[in-house]
């Protein structure tokens, strides 16, 4: 739980559904978890949460066991995302949660509650990424990119591509994290120095075919900076930043596209094709290496402390009935 007073805080308590949670369709949540929004809920003066006191939890998945739209039926296996949970709405870390049916995405063939969140909202948007950058760039079309590499949208992201047949390179300060990444899929992992290019001059020397950028700010300015003719950049994140600083030259001399990613307000047509999409697009020993640990709701204050350093690696999953 979360509380607006100023002293933001996380904690497990008892509360009384009935009290508590509203909408027509319940679901038991066997899995959720943890995302960077999740740490931005319980910062200090956050600027996501939204009302006094909230369960957190921005994914969920789990069964259907009650529901008053005929749309929902009782027994659907579903994941929810988006549309307020964990900021605005209570979310998945506790063991019911309710909302609208239009808020929920029965899971695909081949995807179940846990299988899920080993994506969560991360791996929902790394595909919608991939997707949208593969309307211009196909795989084996050129050198892909991807910032933020150890990250929940970044470690996924690398995984996908590869799997997909795409040349990926994976950005990170980290000296540690080479041996994930490639065990990922990387091709090679480089730092953020490598973005440094030709800085006396507008545009840097022509790399890479397309970007998937978890970072924002100047990271995703240098990345247009280096794109080749028609590359993509696809933005997902700002960990470093909103403000973006760049020109027009990447756009008007490299015919360069920079596409954004929303997974909170996405319809319900995209969301299924997403979540089609990402049934069976890895596989389990992939699935395993993404995933770092799994907690209860009491280790949830301490994971979310980890994000917050940005000494997170891959998934981290929650199992509230644990």
């Amino acid at each position: 739980m979360a509380r607006a007073d100023g002293d933001v805080t996380a904690s497990v308590r008892d509360v009384d559904p009935e009290s508590w949670l509203e909408g027509p369709v319940e679901v038991a949540v066997e899995w959720s978890c943890l995302n960077f929004k999740d740490a931005m809920v319980v910062a200090p003066s956050s600027r996501v949460l939204r009302r006094d006191a909230l369960i957190g939890g921005v994914d969920a998945a789990g069964t259907v066991v009650a529901s008053d739209d005929p749309s929902m039926p009782v027994g659907s296996v579903v994941v929810a995302h988006g549309h307020g949970f964990g900021t605005s709405h209570h979310g998945g870390f506790a063991a019911r949660l309710r909302c609208d049916a239009s808020w929920l995405t029965t899971l695909p063939v081949g995807l179940d509650a846990r299988g899920s969140m080993v994506f969560g909202t991360a791996g929902y948007t790394a595909m919608a990424a991939i997707l949208e950058l593969e309307r211009t760039v196909a795989p084996g079309a050129g050198e892909i990119l991807v910032t933020g590499a150890t990250g929940g949208v970044g470690s996924v992201s690398v995984a996908l591509l590869a799997a997909r047949g795409h040349d990926v390179t994976a950005l990170s300060r980290k000296a540690s994290s080479h041996v994930f990444l490639e065990g990922l899929g990387a091709a090679r992992v480089v730092p953020p120095e490598a973005l440094t290019d030709r800085t006396d001059r507008v545009l840097g020397t022509e790399r890479f075919a397309g970007a998937i950028d978890c970072v924002g700010g100047a990271t995703l300015a240098a990345i247009l900076r280096v794109l080749r003719w028609g590359g993509v950049a696809v933005a997902t994140g700002l960990v470093g930043g909103a403000p973006l600083e760049t020109t027009v030259y990447p756009f008007i001399t490299r015919g360069v596209s920079l596409i954004g990613i929303d997974s909170v307000q996405a319809p319900a047509p995209v969301r299924a094709s997403v979540w089609a999409a990402l049934a069976g697009a890895l596989g389990s020993d992939t699935r395993a290496a993404l995933v770092d640990r799994e907690v209860s709701l009491e280790g949830v204050a301490d994971g979310l402390s980890q994000l917050d350093r940005g000494e997170a690696r891959g998934r981290i999953l929650v199992e509230p009935s644990r």
